[in-house]
């Protein structure tokens, strides 16, 4: 099918691509080497690139992604009334989906609720930018992270190879995410599921799809059935500030926390590994253990704002929702 694609397009009047904004000999080194590392023709790939240009608005949004706000102006962006209701009625509409992921891979419903909820708000808003575009003009327009786009580029023309997609006519976030639970390029393809049954791993369409495929990302990046996510917690003197920025993934226990005066608000194992998360109030800090689920949301988006949203959507809309 994409073959067949590809070829139509070297009779389609091209597209502007910029020939100043993209380095179009990185661009072209990159065909060559994508082409032979893969046994695709080249002039499929010419034919493709063709119709892609420089898009500066990707440049301008990458540049000031929501994760560098402060925690009281990056919480209310999805801590709010549509995103808890809109969860609970998403929750209600998909119940035995939910179930059957949960009980095959070990993820509450609400964690997967909440991260369709902050992604695309329940599969709603799955992005606007031609995931093609988003990521060559990342790839050879944005120097600091060429070499990661580069990389999701060439994935995600074998995922739209693999999956008989239409390269030009998927769409995603300014970053080259895609569907409901936006997954990159190289996440659709290791982590994706046919949760339906029908031959095809559809993040776009299929909601059956994007619940499964939520729940075996988590399940593979090492969620833990049934234990802690994180404690808000109280701290006292000084001790704790020396185990504040020491990264996102667990390294300290609980106890040895406790010894430093951070004092969890929720019962939890004294031999759990945590870290310390601080975040910005308008005035002063609050203060979180996280433990390995926490983290584990993180690989879903490496902020500590990111993961604490989600976290504390999910227990809204549990709580809303009565379970």
């Amino acid at each position: 099918m994409i073959r067949t694609i590809l070829l139509v397009l070297l009779l389609i009047p091209p597209l502007h691509a910029s020939a100043t904004e993209m380095d179009r000999e990185a661009l072209n080194r990159f065909i060559d080497e994508v082409a032979s590392r893969h046994q695709i023709p080249r002039g499929e790939l010419e034919a493709l690139f063709e119709r892609v240009r420089f898009r500066d608005e990707i440049i301008r949004a990458i540049s000031n992604p929501a994760e560098a706000r402060p925690w009281y102006q990056y919480r209310p962006i999805f801590l709010t009334e549509e995103r808890v209701a809109g969860g609970v009625a998403f929750w209600e509409s998909n119940r035995q989906l939910l179930e059957k992921a949960e009980a095959a891979y070990g993820v509450p419903a609400e964690i997967i609720v909440a991260i369709l909820g902050v992604e695309t708000r329940y599969g709603r808003y799955k992005g606007r930018h031609r995931v093609l575009e988003s990521l060559a003009t990342l790839a050879f327009g944005y120097p600091k992270r060429a070499r990661f786009f580069r990389r999701e580029l060439e994935e995600f023309i074998l995922l739209a190879r693999e999956e008989g997609m239409d390269p030009l006519a998927l769409k995603g976030s300014y970053a080259g995410a895609m569907g409901g639970p936006q997954f990159i390029s190289s996440s659709y393809r290791r982590y994706a599921v046919d949760f339906d049954g029908d031959g095809q791993r559809n993040l776009f369409a299929s909601t059956a799809d994007m619940i499964g495929s939520v729940a075996h990302y988590f399940r593979r990046h090492g969620w833990q059935p049934g234990q802690p996510v994180a404690s808000r917690s109280h701290v006292e003197g000084d001790g704790y500030r020396e185990l504040v920025g020491q990264g996102l993934k667990p390294r300290y226990t609980v106890a040895q926390f406790r010894e430093r005066q951070v004092i969890p608000e929720d019962p939890l194992p004294a031999e759990a590994l945590a870290t310390l998360v601080e975040l910005e109030l308008e005035e002063g800090h609050e203060y979180w253990l996280g433990l390995q689920n926490f983290y584990v949301i993180t690989r879903y988006n490496h902020s500590p704002l990111y993961a604490m949203a989600v976290w504390l959507l999910s227990r809204e809309i549990a709580a809303r929702r009565g379970s």
